[in-house]
């Protein structure tokens, strides 16, 4: 990330400690006021302050971004599809940026349950997937095992599902 971004973001407002054991089941949807930016092949695609993240018992938040938040021309759209036991059928993007490519990197709910129709149509990205995620200025580490798309910042404690022998939890 060039040194002025970081500059120019370094002023966010701190993140409270939470701990994944203090969120519901089932999950909810929460409004975001801090900056959230995503970087892939060397260039921010996201940069906003109107995301959303949904907050499940042991799982580290999943941001969710206003698609008219993220750059134009990065996402194309992937024949993958996915269940979710709370938000319904979730489709899958490809993200593009001057011929890179990361298959199946973010995912959408097209037609979400009633409960979760703050996030119809936002998109969350997979971290490990990504050069950078922040929220405020922090950096993420993406959520264990690769299928799930939590965003750990420090501020989050755990332990977190989705890594090795946390299937059964």
């Amino acid at each position: 990330m060039p040194e002025h971004l970081m500059e120019e973001y370094s002023h966010q407002p701190k993140l409270r400690t939470e701990s994944v054991w203090d969120y519901p089941r089932p999950p909810v949807v929460e409004d975001v006021s801090q900056q959230i930016r995503i970087v892939f092949n060397r260039e921010l695609i996201v940069d906003t302050q109107l995301a959303k993240r949904v907050l499940e018992t042991s799982h580290p938040p999943a941001y969710y971004i206003p698609p008219q938040a993220v750059r134009d021309g990065v996402l194309q759209p992937s024949a993958r599809v996915t269940w979710c036991e709370w938000k319904g059928q979730a489709s899958y993007y490809d993200v593009r940026v001057g011929g890179r490519t990361a298959a199946e990197g973010a995912w959408y709910y097209p037609d979400p349950a009633p409960e979760f129709a703050a996030i119809k149509g936002y998109i969350a990205f997979y971290a490990h997937k990504m050069d950078a995620c922040y929220v405020a200025d922090q950096l993420v580490v993406a959520q264990g095992g690769g299928f799930y798309g939590g965003w750990i910042t420090p501020n989050i404690s755990g332990p977190f599902k989705g890594g090795p022998g946390t299937k059964g939890w």
